[in-house]
């Protein structure tokens, strides 16, 4: 039985249980919600590594996804293992296996071990592959796809993302378009290269009940993808993007239906006036179905810092309803990240996170943020470490640049915190100058 399944059954799961109390809700919030496709709780019974399970949509806290894999120039297992734990350990919700180079499988299979929150993956990736080295990617066939995605579930992958509106009409919607940036989207662009190649349907989406019933099997989560989305700011909110999410819509609407969990993933790189728009529409078109955005990204001409870039507009987005942020590294459209540009990246998109929270009124965000203030003020120093987001980074910062008075280093002795009080409450006398020597 899935998480939905057993939520339209009125039965709350134990992974509803723990999504609940992390989220500081009651039980029957996530599982009403669950049962309504708003919360997708990403479990597969396969994935014994699994312990942190995340609930995924409206109402609850918004989650960040960190990306990592080989890639065809750079295959390091051990590697992408490293950008695993250091991404979980810095709070990644869920990872994602992208590897497009080396034994795929034995890579999976590692991030598998260390994955303790739940792991998504790409499939067609694995299925062109095998293809391209028995011949060419246009020789994959469909049966070779479904079967890729059944192993991926049989080992444990708790969401895959499946671009199942790349479809031959939302084709003809990209091609009256005059985008500047084409199909950006890795996944998205060899489905399209294939369908018109072979001049077939999207297997994804023609068998879309053969996927459903692989789906059902293993509960994994569908993160409809957006192969169409917009790779630039010229191209955002364009008739192709809108064409493929009114087909996705339609899907996540089956998928409830089967019992399957579904969410939907957006754009992509869309100015911050137009972030509102995206938002709204896809919650529209989709029936409230939790919502995985790339990004997103307000500008084009960030190379280099685009994980700064993309937090700015994951924050909108997730002020405005946006539930997943994937995060970007800074070496989004430069090249595979290394370990510790995941690290920046994560870091990043929870602080974007965290905002949006805030702004969406989070109890549990805005209390702690009041309680980080009132240690600031008290220059409580271990109660600001216990509370930021990233203690070891505070406390290192604080420890490098250290002062001799109490306060930081930035103010010293003319640190303004309780300076006002001490002089209108208690009628101290503030000492303000600085000692001077006998040479002076």
């Amino acid at each position: 039985m899935t998480q939905l399944e057993a939520a339209k059954r009125g039965i709350v799961t134990d992974e509803m249980a723990y999504v609940a109390e992390q989220e500081g809700v009651s039980p029957e919030f996530v599982r009403e919600r669950v049962a309504a496709g708003r919360i997708v709780i990403p479990r597969n019974p396969n994935h014994h590594t699994l312990r942190d399970f995340k609930g995924i949509g409206e109402g609850l806290s918004v989650k960040v996804n960190a990306n990592l894999g080989t890639s065809y120039d750079y295959v390091n297992p051990e590697e992408e293992v490293e950008k695993a734990r250091v991404a979980i350990a810095y709070g990644a919700d869920t990872v994602m296996d992208l590897s497009t180079g080396g034994d795929l499988k034995a890579v999976r299979r590692r991030i598998l071990e260390v994955a303790t929150v739940p792991l998504g993956t790409v499939p067609i990736y694995e299925a062109e592959f095998r293809a391209a080295r028995r011949k060419s990617f246009f020789d994959m066939s469909a049966d070779e796809l479904f079967e890729v995605i059944e192993e991926h579930g049989q080992e444990g992958v708790d969401y895959i993302t499946v671009h199942v509106g790349v479809t031959l009409k939302s084709l003809e919607a990209y091609r009256h378009t005059s985008r500047t940036t084409g199909i950006v989207s890795r996944g998205g662009g060899l489905m399209a290269a294939w369908m018109l190649h072979r001049g077939e349907e999207n297997p994804l989406y023609a068998r879309f009940d053969d996927l459903l019933d692989i789906a059902r099997t293993y509960d994994m989560t569908l993160s409809l993808g957006d192969g169409l989305r917009p790779g630039s700011l010229a191209d955002s909110t364009d008739r192709a993007q809108v064409a493929e999410l009114l087909t996705i819509g339609e899907l996540a609407e089956r998928a409830r239906r089967a019992g399957v969990q579904a969410m939907v993933e957006g754009p992509g790189h869309i100015p911050l006036n137009e972030i509102a728009t995206n938002v709204q529409v896809q919650k529209k078109l989709t029936g409230g179905a939790p919502f995985y955005i790339l990004g997103m990204l307000p500008v084009d001409t960030a190379a280099g810092f685009d994980h700064i870039a993309g937090a700015i507009g994951g924050a909108m987005a997730g002020w405005l309803g946006a539930d997943m942020l994937c995060y970007l590294t800074p070496a989004e459209h430069l090249g595979l990240p290394t370990v510790e540009h995941v690290k920046e990246g994560v870091i990043a998109f929870k602080i974007a996170a965290h905002a949006a929270d805030v702004a969406r009124g989070n109890p549990r965000a805005l209390e702690r943020n009041r309680r980080m203030s009132e240690a600031r003020y008290r220059l409580d120093w271990e109660g600001q470490f216990a509370l930021c987001l990233f203690p070891e980074e505070a406390r290192r910062l604080k420890e490098e640049r250290g002062s001799m008075t109490k306060a930081c280093s930035m103010c010293g002795p003319f640190c303004p915190m309780n300076l006002v009080e001490a002089v209108l409450r208690r009628g101290e006398k503030v000492e303000l100058g600085v000692h001077r020597g006998s040479g002076s």
